[in-house]
């Protein structure tokens, strides 16, 4: 079955363009170029992806991904002309799992999407006997693309459900950057230290408030980050 493709862009001919695209490489689209239907529009039938334009009229795009986090892990694709890096990675923070800039090439497009779809497939259907062991008190639900620790659920992005697994999977192990951004996205995104410091951040702010007794995620100076099971 064709996967599809939302598409957030109050842009006609750039929609048309990528929908062209995206079409020609198998995908089923839709288009919506108000930022007060996306929501209703995803509520009513959820998407395999979402192309989110960030400057839209009747609501930007940031907004939208902030609440869209609050139901649904659906992956995101921000699109954008502000190519700041306090930009980039506001949209990264907000649960996007990836961020392209305007100008860009469609097919570059597609590659994203056919990237993090692959992905999020590899994620989701990893037989059960794969799955690894993890640190008492930590649930992971691959099923569900969510986690717990404690009973306590953790309201985590795509990047940092993807960062907690990575990490828990081999406690004690030390990860460098490098090693975390490789597994966090393999289609060779040019990205900094900066990125990934941002969401181990905001994974510690969210595990500190359900286990404050320790911090189960160290930093190795000059080296990366390992979970402390």
């Amino acid at each position: 079955m064709s996967q599809t493709v939302l598409i957030v862009e109050d842009e006609p001919k750039l929609a048309a363009l990528m929908q062209d695209y995206l079409h020609a490489s198998g995908f089923q689209t839709r288009h919506i170029a108000n930022g007060l239907e996306v929501l209703p529009a995803v509520r009513a039938a959820m998407p395999d992806l979402v192309l989110l334009d960030l400057m839209l009229p009747g609501r930007d795009g940031a907004d939208i991904c902030r609440e869209l986090r609050t139901f649904s892990y659906v992956p995101v694709i921000m699109l954008t002309a502000k190519v700041e890096e306090v930009d980039r990675l506001l949209g990264l923070q907000l649960g996007a799992d990836d961020y392209i800039c305007k100008p860009f090439s469609p097919k570059e497009v597609v590659a994203r999407v056919q990237a993090i779809l692959r992905r999020a497939t590899q994620w989701q259907t990893a037989p059960p006997d794969a799955a690894p062991a993890t640190p008492a008190g930590l649930v992971i639900d691959d099923a569900r693309y969510s986690a717990s620790f404690a009973g306590q659920p953790l309201e985590l992005t795509p990047v940092e459900f993807r960062l907690l697994k990575t990490l828990s999977a081999q406690p004690g192990r030390v990860f460098s950057r490098d090693q975390l951004m490789n597994n966090l996205y393999q289609d060779d995104r040019v990205v900094t230290d900066r990125t990934v410091d941002s969401h181990i951040k905001n994974l510690r702010r969210k595990l500190d408030a359900v286990s404050r007794e320790r911090e189960m995620i160290r930093s190795i100076y000059g080296v990366g980050y390992c979970f402390d099971a």
